[in-house]
């Protein structure tokens, strides 16, 4: 994401103008932009053709559809109506968001308040890559400032991939510091090897690993991702990591080049879920030990840990939070960032507040992403929870009263 300008005011009004380079940055855009921001970009819009723009025998075929500034509404055997492209520039005030996040798109509804001729209509803008817009908020808080600085910082790039394998179902998954995304999921039907079913078996085994081989090649750019995580139950990982080599020296050097990068790890199966195993293993937590994931990962450890052995410095729910931070025992706060999408101002705010007061307590915050393995995890935990400097046993008794 490119930050092309800046102006927020003393009062913590004002906007940011930016430009999304990366799918990645999609996601950062979901979390920042809420119902009532102003979003103004750049777009196009049909509009009927002016008058003098038509043909005189269809305006003689059709006269009452014309007169000053119209357009032509004639209706053809299909019915259409004539019209052109216009490229205007459209501010919304946003209603609705909606994100895909497969497809990396964003798309904001709302009515236009910028004075045209679309003023006070309702329109839907598209976000796209490289196209720069303008973001209007009300408040720029911490974490919406936050957001844009993490957006911006060109360190902070996806640089690990998975892909979790079974007989006939892999998901192939990029695993960025704020998303785990299935790329692609690979299903094949393999018979069971039976008597006499031995040559389907394997056809159908081959067909299987070259699909899996495939995507790799597709959705994994070795110029950026540091690990690849192979993980299955049994010796599926292990088959399938000797048929990529195979077809690597034959049609693929990167892959060959980057064969010391690829990790083989036993899970339980090849679902998405088994990613939480994949996470939990010490070779691989070495090898992401630079990675904000990592520190999510490390962070929920120590929580479930401190849990088990000492209860009275693990709190989890908003009001044993805010407790345990008003009497300043705070030592790591993780929060997910799903509660900071509220459409209800105050929720929103006493979320931020918390942090805040946690920040200035010089407390460490981790704020997780609810599309990441981690964040999924936390989110079962009411989305935010905190390791404690001390324990504060009367922080759950005054909760409960």
């Amino acid at each position: 994401m490119k930050l092309l300008r800046k102006n927020i005011e003393k009062d913590q009004s004002g906007f940011v103008r930016l430009e999304p380079e990366e799918s990645e940055d999609m996601w950062h855009l979901y979390n920042l932009i809420q119902k009532g921001d102003q979003v103004e970009a750049t777009t196009v819009r049909y509009v009927p053709l002016p008058v003098c723009c038509i043909p005189l025998a269809l305006q003689l075929l059709t006269p009452t559809a014309f007169g000053p500034n119209r357009g032509v509404k004639s209706e053809s055997s299909t019915g259409s109506v004539s019209t052109q492209r216009v490229r205007t520039k459209l501010r919304v005030n946003v209603r609705d968001i909606f994100f895909d996040i497969q497809a990396g798109a964003l798309r904001i509804n709302g009515q236009n308040v910028l004075e045209n001729k679309f003023l006070g209509q309702f329109h839907t803008i598209d976000l796209e890559l490289k196209q720069p817009f303008m973001l209007f908020k009300p408040t720029w808080d911490t974490i919406s400032l936050q957001r844009v600085k993490d957006a911006c910082d060109v360190t902070k790039q996806a640089d690990a991939a998975a892909v979790v394998m079974q007989d006939g179902l892999a998901n192939v998954c990029l695993l960025t510091q704020h998303m785990t995304i299935v790329r692609q999921r690979v299903e094949v039907h393999i018979p069971r090897k039976n008597r006499g079913s031995a040559t389907n078996y394997e056809k159908a085994i081959g067909k299987f690993y070259d699909q899996v081989y495939r995507s790799i090649k597709q959705h994994i750019d070795f110029g950026v991702v540091k690990v690849v995580v192979l993980g299955s139950p049994g010796f599926v990982k292990d088959k399938f990591f000797k048929y990529m080599l195979d077809q690597a020296k034959e049609d693929n050097k990167t892959i060959m080049t980057n064969k010391p990068k690829f990790v083989l790890v036993h899970t339980s199966s090849g679902h998405k879920r088994a990613l939480e195993e994949v996470m939990q293993d010490p070779q691989i937590k070495v090898r992401l030990a630079d990675t904000k994931a990592a520190e999510e990962g490390r962070a929920l450890d120590e929580f479930y840990k401190i849990m088990n052995d000492d209860p009275d410095r693990a709190y989890y729910g908003f009001d044993h939070v805010r407790r345990a931070c008003e009497n300043h025992a705070i030592g790591t706060l993780m929060i997910t960032d799903e509660l900071f999408r509220s459409a209800d101002l105050a929720t929103r705010r006493k979320y931020v507040k918390l942090v805040e007061d946690t920040q200035a307590l010089k407390g460490r915050v981790l704020i997780f992403s609810s599309l990441h393995v981690s964040g999924e995890q936390l989110q079962q935990l009411s989305g935010v929870a905190a390791i404690l400097n001390f324990p504060l046993p009367e922080v759950e008794s005054e909760a409960e009263s």
